[in-house]
This record gives structure tokens, C-alpha cells and sequence, in this order.
């Protein structure tokens, strides 16, 4: 990495690049925060993050890092169990160690999880997403007790205009992503979230007018005490550093890290697909950098951070080149905090739900689940049951679950396809395809029982380097008591010796 982190090259491309992908920022870290159960500041402190400092540490020429969809449920059980302090000093820690992943070279990490497990995992959150945010989208008050089973008292309690803003705000969102869409030729250039923000800006405004009410002050953002610079300053907090005790605070920090790491090694992949350029993103320097910005969103009271698909892939589409994108992106948020907080209070927050709604059917869609039905039930079963298991309990007990389904799958697999037996009258075929373990002990066994009696059975074992000891000894065992049923044995090992045990030298052998 040079000694100045960025170049100037394309700034024609990267300056506009970076406003857009702002503007597309600031509803997904509110929405985010929301949705997490944090102060609505953390979100924004977090895109901060992961524009400003991100971008000096990454490799990763158009990624765009900050508060991700994928997280949302780890921040919001964590603040439930162990409060919003703790979390900080787990931001924290799952930041170093991130940074010793990447020095440790572990950027692999994602190429060890079944694909599958991860479309389950993201799936599972989107489900949950849009649970979440439901009641939200419809104005219903979060802290309001309503009892579910009397639906006249939660329908009253519906606010019109707010389930105006939300089907409006998810239209738009949908809309462009069609290919009608083009026909408005560049007013289709305005981000999605940014368009939808300011259409829900007019439809509060025009609402009482339109006698749908007005939305009260619980549901728009709020951020309180944020007049200026100097109050901006003060509602960063400094975490507690005797929270580092408590073993939730270490629980959940590997489970942010592990998921923070999954997810970035994931968007870079992706966003490297569509690069312009065809780079290459560096994984174990992206985990440093990602690292890097945990540790300090973990100091300031942010929520942690990832890199992000979403405002990544707004970054290709709005030309941008270099990190410097990213960069003017976290920047431009800095400075919207400081002086333009009292604007950021007149969004709905239906809008910020309805944002959040249509991620987490992007993350869960029907047609993803269909094609992994598609694909097999070696695919489809852990999809699912990582799906089920992070929806009724959490992330790391549901990708466990889906790791350990695929392996069944894996196991199996290799359970039928690394020997094969064949038999034509006394000629006898026992081949091993490929390395063999004490898994395929039963198979091995059941092959040796189906060699009849004054056969010539042939081992062949060239393609495996290495074989089970359990395995060799079932091998011996049937080679020392072939003579007693007239079966002669070629073995042929990896390393090109055959080996003849006919009945006569076995007799030989025994006699001498």
C-alpha cells in the first residue's frame, strides 16, 4: 500500500460516485440503527467509519464498508442481553480480532462455509427483517403493549399515512429494479433509497391534507442533541473497558466477527465480479481494514460494520473507480451529522421500514429458494435448516446447524462414491477412487463379503495416497484368510507395486 491511500486519477468519477453513494447511505444507517434497536446516531457514526476510515486500510478498490442488514440481528439480541455499553467493548474487540484473522491469512474463511449455509444465513435475516419492520411500516408504536389476539385494538392503533409512505416508498424500490423502468431515461439515475426518502418527505407533509392524519413525533428519526459540531462531539461515547469480564461480551464478539468477516469476504467477491476494471480485492487486507474500523466504531459507540454489497454495487453504477468514493461517501456523512441533523428528523421512519422490508426480500428471495430446490436436497436441506434454526434461536447455532447438515451431505457423498465393487463370475473389481477413511469401513466390508469362494479379486488402489489404518487392517484380515476360501488377491497400491496373494503362497507364508 503506498504511503498516500488514494489517487486522484479519477476524481471526475469518484467525487460524484461518492455523493450518490451517500445519498443511498443515510437511509440504510438509519434503518439500520432502527432496526438494531440502537440509537439512531450509532448508524450514522458507523457509515462514518466505514467511509472515512475503512478506505485508508482496504485493498478493495469499490467496495463501500458501514452498518450492514446482516448484522442486525446479533446488534439487536445483544443490546437485549448484555446493553448497548457492552456492545461497544465487543465492536471493539471483534475488530482485533479481525485484524489478527487477516495477519493469521484466514481471508479464506468464506470458501470453508457451504454456499448454501450462507444463502440460508442471509435468507434467515432478510426473514427476519422484514418481521421486524412490519409493525414499523404500519406506524403501530414499538413500545406500545397490543394484544395480538384482539385485532380491532392493533388495527385502530394502525397509522394511515405511514402505511401510505411505506407502499409507496416499497414501490418505488421495486420499480427500479425492472427493466421498465428505463423509459425514464436519466431521471432514473436518483438512488432508489434517496427517491424514496423524498417522495415520503411530501407524503408527510401532504398528509393531513389528504385527511390520512398526521405522524407523530415517535415515528419519525430521532436525534437528539445534535444542534452542532460540539454536540455532535459529545454523543460520542467511550465503551467500558471492565466489560471485557464478561464471557457474553466474548461470545458475542466472535459472532460479530465471524459474521462482520463472512459478509465482507462476500461483498468483495461480488463487487470484484462487476468491477470495470477487473481487479482483484486482497481478502486477508480487507479483514485488517475491516478490523481496523470495528475497533474504532467500538470506541465511539457505532454500530459495527462490513462491507456492504448495496452501497458497493451503488458505487460501480455511479462510476466510481478508486477508494476515494468511499471516502467522500463517509465524509459527506460526517458532515450531514454536524450541521444537517435537524433535516435527518423529518424522515419517516414507515420509510426507513419500508427500505429495510424490500433488503430483506432481496436477501430471502422465492426465486433464490427455488433454484436451491433446484439444485438437490444436499443443497436445499442445509439451506433450510439453516433458515429454521437462526430464525428460532440465533446466527451461530443456525450456520453450525447448516455447517453440520452439509457435512452429513459431504459424508454421504463421499460414502457411496469412493469405492465401487464389480463382479463378473470369479473376476472380482474392489476399486478406491480416492482417499479412503474409517467412514467407509461398513462399505469396504460389505464389498469383501460379496467375493465368492475360488475368485480372483483385484484391489485396485492407485488413486488413493492414503488409506484408514482401520481400512488396511479389514484388508489384511480378508488377504490372511483368502486361503481358506481359495481367493487369490492382486493388490495395486499408489505407488505402482503390485502385489500377488494366491491361495499357494499364502499356505507357503502360514507353513513357514
Amino acid at each position: 500500500m503506498s504511503a498516500f491511500p488514494f489517487t486522484f486519477k479519477h476524481c471526475a468519477r469518484d467525487i460524484p460516485a461518492g455523493a450518490v453513494v451517500f445519498l443511498v447511505a443515510i437511509p440504510l444507517c438509519l434503518g439500520i440503527a432502527l432496526a438494531s434497536g440502537a440509537p439512531p446516531i450509532s448508524g450514522l457514526l458507523a457509515g462514518i467509519v466505514g467511509g472515512v476510515v475503512v478506505s485508508l486500510f482496504s485493498g478493495s478498490a469499490l467496495s463501500v464498508s458501514g452498518p450492514a442488514a446482516g448484522l442486525t440481528v446479533i446488534v439487536l439480541g445483544a443490546i437485549s442481553t448484555i446493553g448497548f455499553e457492552k456492545l461497544m467493548i465487543a465492536t471493539a474487540l471483534a475488530g482485533v480480532i479481525q485484524v489478527v484473522c487477516g495477519y493469521l491469512r484466514l481471508g479464506k474463511i468464506g470458501s470453508y462455509v457451504p454456499n448454501a449455509v450462507i444463502k440460508g444465513m442471509l435468507a434467515a435475516i432478510g426473514l427476519i427483517l422484514i418481521m421486524n419492520q412490519l409493525p414499523t411500516a404500519f406506524g403501530l408504536d414499538a413500545d406500545a403493549a397490543l394484544d395480538l389476539s384482539a385485532p380491532a385494538q392493533w388495527l385502530s392503533a394502525m397509522a394511515p399515512l405511514a402505511i401510505l409512505i411505506a407502499g409507496v416508498s416499497l414501490a418505488i424500490l421495486w420499480f427500479w429494479e425492472q427493466p421498465a423502468s428505463h423509459v425514464l431515461g436519466p431521471f432514473r439515475r436518483i438512488p432508489a433509497p434517496l427517491l424514496a426518502v423524498l417522495v415520503a418527505l411530501a407524503l408527510d407533509h401532504l398528509g393531513p391534507m389528504m385527511g390520512l392524519g398526521a405522524l407523530s413525533a415517535n415515528q419519525h428519526v430521532s436525534l437528539p442533541g445534535l444542534e452542532g459540531p460540539a454536540s455532535f462531539l459529545s454523543q460520542i461515547a467511550l465503551p467500558d473497558p471492565s466489560a471485557l469480564l464478561d464471557p457474553a461480551v466474548l461470545i458475542t464478539a466472535l459472532t460479530i466477527a465471524l459474521i462482520a468477516s463472512l459478509e465482507t469476504l462476500l461483498s468483495i467477491e461480488a463487487v470484484d465480479k462487476i468491477d470495470p476494471l477487473a481487479r482483484h480485492s486482497p481478502p486477508n487486507q480487507e479483514l485488517k481494514a475491516q478490523g481496523v474500523g470495528n475497533f474504532v466504531c467500538g470506541l465511539i459507540g457505532a454500530l459495527p460494520i462490513t462491507a456492504v454489497i448495496v452501497r458497493s454495487s451503488a458505487n460501480v453504477q455511479a462510476g466510481g473507480r478508486t477508494r476515494l468514493a468511499s471516502f467522500i461517501h463517509g465524509g459527506l456523512l460526517l458532515i450531514s451529522a454536524m450541521f444537517l441533523a435537524f433535516a435527518l428528523e423529518w424522515i419517516p421512519l414507515a420509510c426507513l421500514a419500508a427500505i429495510l422490508i424490500h433488503t430483506g426480500f432481496k436477501l430471502a428471495k422465492p426465486g433464490m429458494v427455488a433454484s436451491l430446490y433446484r439444485a438437490g436436497w444436499n443443497r436445499f436441506i442445509p439451506f433450510i435448516v439453516t433458515v429454521g434454526t437462526v430464525v428460532m434461536t440465533d446466527l451461530i447455532k443456525g450456520v453450525a446447524a447448516g455447517v453440520i447438515c452439509g457435512l452429513f451431505f459431504l459424508l454421504k457423498s463421499s460414502h457411496r462414491s469412493t469405492i465401487s465393487f464389480t463382479k463378473s463370475g470369479k473376476e472380482c473389481v474392489l476399486k478406491i477412487h480416492q482417499d479412503i477413511s474409517f467412514i467407509n469401513r461398513a462399505r469396504m466390508r460389505q464389498y469383501l463379503d460379496l467375493v465368492p469362494e475360488g475368485s480372483h479379486l483385484v484391489i485396485d488402489a492407485r488413486n488413493a495416497s492414503f488409506i484408514d489404518p482401520d481400512i488396511q487392517e479389514d484388508m489384511d484380515a480378508f488377504i490372511a484368510g483368502a486361503e481358506k476360501r481359495d481367493i487369490t488377491v492382486e493388490l495395486q497400491s499408489f505407488d505402482g507395486v503390485t502385489a500377488t496373494f494366491s491361495p499357494q503362497t499364502l499356505r507357503l507364508q502360514h507353513a513357514a
